[in-house]
């Protein structure tokens, strides 16, 4: 299970080593804090056998205004779940989730709009999936 975390928001996704195959889940809500009790919902749900917190960098490597936040979620994770956490450069996953979502918006195969949400579903697929080719 892999989580593009966000000031207002936490992308999910789920995926298989098994299959390589990742798939957007959904959102959590962060209004001054991760909303735990539906992070702990979605793992009961899917049982994961490991967690992956995406972590963002800007592009020269250096860390962004949400690095250490990130690393804390990360830590924080693993403290009240008892799973292995790891941390995957994230850098360009949202930008890379809002253009695959907009392209298929262009071309019929998504027909609502494009919504923040759907962007941060999608950012955590493309965490995990890059996770998922790295561990292949």
């Amino acid at each position: 299970m892999a989580f593009d975390y966000g000031a207002r928001r936490i992308g999910v996704a789920v995926g298989q080593t098994t299959t390589g195959s990742a798939s957007p889940a959904g959102v959590v809500e962060v209004r001054g804090a991760p909303d735990w009790g539906a992070l702990e919902r979605c793992l009961r749900e899917w049982s994961p056998s490991r967690l992956l917190v995406g972590l963002p960098y800007n592009m020269d490597g250096t860390d962004t205004v949400l690095t250490a936040t990130c690393r804390a979620f990360a830590a924080d994770l693993g403290r009240r779940f008892a799973l292995p956490v790891e941390l995957v450069d994230e850098r360009l996953t949202s930008a890379s989730a809002t253009a695959e979502l907009r392209e298929a918006r262009r071309s019929g195969a998504r027909t609502r709009r494009v919504r923040r949400e759907d962007i941060d579903a999608h950012a955590a697929r493309l965490i995990l999936e890059t996770w998922l080719r790295a561990h292949a």
